[in-house]
């Protein structure tokens, strides 16, 4: 394996806090950063402190994370085997308190006195404050989402989970109302006119698919698998819209929960997650965030990998409401048929009918999917086809807007 010339930041971690501690390395190297992660630098069959003493000097920073749990084993003999190493050799060392870390955390006495980043407050970034001291200098941050707390134990409470049988699970995630611009901007690259006017849109409570509806779970309410790219944590494809709603009504027949599609405001809502860029990430997005079609490019953006498939859900970080895959994967069908602009659309976040349209008539597609170009991802993008086709480009998401007690 060949090393790395320079690490950027060496990420001491506790191992249960690792799913953040994954999404944190992701997103550095989203900003061309090379972390020092255990997982992938400790070599089978050679001494850690071996390999951890070759690299202590091109190491550039330490981040120091401390949880729930404090300070776990492995990172007290790092610390003690290490720490006043770094310091002495005059390496920046950055203690980063998680989410669930308790209001008054235990820290290695040569940390103490050191300035940290706080995940729990939101007053700042925490991310950029972390790419700060990792840099040296601020940068405005274009191409990364906000660190979700969804893998943390403080987030549970925000989600709930159904059994769907055989080990499969269905986890929903909350989303709280809120009023939003719909649409977008008429500055926006790549702007359609089917996303216009733009317009305020009031959604009340929600809860919606953590991932797109997995081939896992669709055979375990339908019985059957129709995706072409098989994998059981893939998102199911070549379902039809029909196809979808009868996913919805035998999941809600299963649970005694109310399932269904969600409506477009209800997706592009949940998508943005509160942002009001073209995409969840910023100004532009690239492959190791998205999957679609990386020969193409958005904004800034270099070019990147075309995967030419889907790949399992959750692979890439969430967005602020912690739900992935809302960018590129499959396409996502939404229950509302389709009208070419938003002139008379519903401002409450409801689907949109036309009682007068055939039963064949177009239905709307959110999202963008692995064959897509970046431009047809963005948050604001609209599409559609008829509720019968069946493509390995499109796949949906569920929706629960029955009271759970």
């Amino acid at each position: 394996m060949t090393r790395p010339a320079q690490f950027d930041v060496f990420l001491c971690h506790n191992s249960e806090d690792k799913p953040f501690i994954r999404d944190i390395a992701r997103q550095l190297r989203a900003q061309n950063l090379t972390p020092w992660l255990d997982e992938e630098q400790l070599i089978p069959g050679r001494d850690w402190l071996d390999i951890l003493e070759q690299d202590i000097e091109r190491i550039k920073t330490v981040a120091v994370f401390v949880g729930k749990a404090g300070v776990g084993p492995w990172q007290r003999r790092e610390i003690s085997a290490f720490l006043r190493e770094f310091v002495e050799l005059g390496t920046p060392v950055i203690p980063v308190l998680l989410n669930n870390t308790p209001a008054q955390p235990k820290l290695p006495i040569l940390l103490k006195n050191m300035t940290y980043v706080d995940f729990r407050k939101q007053e700042t970034d925490p991310f950029e404050y972390l790419l700060w001291g990792i840099r040296g200098q601020r940068s405005p941050i274009i191409s990364v989402p906000p660190i979700s707390p969804v893998e943390l134990p403080s987030a549970q409470a925000q989600h709930f989970r159904e059994n769907l049988g055989n080990g499969v699970t269905l986890d929903m995630v909350a989303i709280p109302g809120g009023t939003f611009l719909m649409g977008s901007p008429n500055s926006e690259a790549g702007r359609r006119d089917s996303e216009s006017p733009q317009h305020s849109v009031t959604i009340a409570p929600f809860h919606i698919g953590k991932f797109a509806v997995t081939q896992a779970q669709y055979q375990a309410i339908v019985g059957k698998n129709p995706s072409g790219f098989k994998g059981e944590k893939r998102p199911v494809e070549q379902v039809s819209w029909h196809d979808a709603i009868a996913f919805c009504q035998k999941l809600s027949k299963k649970t005694g929960n109310l399932y269904r599609l969600p409506s477009e405001a209800e997706w592009e809502y949940a998508c943005r997650a509160g942002t009001t860029t073209p995409f969840y990430f910023g100004e532009t997005i690239i492959p190791d965030l998205v999957n679609f079609d990386g020969n193409s490019t958005y904004g800034s953006a270099p070019k990147g990998i075309y995967r030419e498939q889907t790949i399992d859900v959750g692979s890439f970080p969430p967005n602020g409401f912690g739900l992935y895959d809302m960018h590129g994967n499959v396409w996502e069908w939404c229950e509302d048929y389709w009208h070419s602009n938003y002139n008379g659309a519903p401002i409450d976040g409801r689907v949109w009918v036309d009682p007068d349209a055939s039963e064949n008539a177009y239905r709307l597609l959110r999202g963008g999917s692995w064959g897509s170009y970046p431009l047809n991802c963005r948050s604001a993008v609209r599409s559609y086809v008829t509720p019968v086709n069946r493509y390995d480009i499109i796949g949906f998401r569920v929706v629960c807007s029955s009271a759970r007690t």
